[in-house]
């Protein structure tokens, strides 16, 4: 069993909420998030999830721990169902874009669940302050590969900061960057043959932008207790597995605020060295999609809701 885990921009309200009816396990993640988080976000975790409003559940410091926590309530509502326990299914390997490499390593039990939470809370909060600092977004380039966005960037980015942010699927790069150097950047892409579309995020996220985010996130993991993966967990920013040394596992996090995200390596690096099946996790189903892209036929079953809801 491999276990992908989604990143910001998988949530949508009522997500987990499937979950959360089907499953004690489920609900009871959610229970303990609540708790943890209680007076830290504008509702309960699990109503911002199952309720919204949307506009709340979008911003950067709300979507991260909901999207985490989603994801793992999914994961024990499914053991559930299969009758296991956390403890009990041998991964082979896990893997997450972005925000989802945290679940993944708490998957393959690097990062307790409520070390997990507080790292992804102070992340989102952490992102979402950086972007606000300044005038800074993102945009997905269509039919771009690496050599084509780099050449994008260097011609749009005159004396502001734009690099490439995230390799998610052969064909579809993300940019990331100053506001300005965007717009020039989205004005020239036809240009060059391309598709480019602005994103709705909050800000440069994998840009430069986010030193601050990354300064104060490696304040807070160097007093995280950070355990060898049991299985192979893929580093964003390296495509290969994490090590098992503590240290660089935190090097290779922090490094991933301002270091662009090689998921479609990643993914490549499991489909070339590691047997068994993909998972997806909840919420939503956009890692299944990258992967059609990715290696076409290669299957990735969805756990968004519970088998038959």
């Amino acid at each position: 069993m491999i276990i992908l885990c989604p990143g910001q921009g998988a949530q949508a309200v009522t997500m987990g909420l499937a979950w959360r009816d089907a499953s004690r396990a489920a609900r009871d993640i959610f229970e303990q998030a609540d708790a943890l988080l209680k007076g830290s976000l504008p509702a309960t975790l699990s109503s911002l999830c199952f309720e919204g409003p949307e506009d709340t559940l979008n911003r950067t410091d709300v979507s991260q721990p909901a999207i985490f926590v989603c994801s793992v309530a999914s994961w024990h509502g499914l053991l559930e169902s299969l009758g296991m326990t956390p403890g009990d299914p041998k991964l082979a390997a896990a893997a997450g874009l972005s925000l989802g490499e945290y679940t993944a390593l708490h998957l393959a039990g690097a990062i307790s669940f409520e070390d997990g939470l507080s790292l992804v809370a102070l992340r989102g909060k952490a992102m979402q302050e950086a972007a606000e600092a300044q005038r800074s977004g993102m945009v997905a380039l269509i039919g771009a590969d690496e050599d084509k966005a780099k050449a994008l960037c260097d011609k749009a980015r005159q004396d502001d900061v734009l690099v490439c942010a995230n390799f998610n699927a052969p064909g579809q790069v993300v940019i990331s960057g100053s506001k300005a150097a965007c717009e020039r950047a989205t004005e020239l892409a036809q240009e060059e043959g391309l598709r480019a579309s602005p994103l709705p995020v909050a800000g440069a996220f994998h840009s430069p932008l986010m030193q601050p985010a990354a300064d104060r996130l490696r304040a807070a993991l160097e007093t995280t207790r950070i355990n060898a993966p049991r299985c192979p967990v893929l580093a964003n920013v390296s495509a290969e597995p994490h090590s098992e040394d503590p240290d660089q596992i935190r090097r290779r996090l922090v490094e991933q605020l301002t270091w662009p995200v090689r998921w479609s390596a990643c993914c490549a690096w499991m489909n070339k060295n590691i047997e068994g099946e993909y998972h997806e996790l909840a919420p939503g189903r956009t890692l299944s999609g990258l992967m059609r892209r990715i290696e076409r036929g290669r299957k990735v079953i969805s756990h968004d809701a519970p088998e038959g809801a």
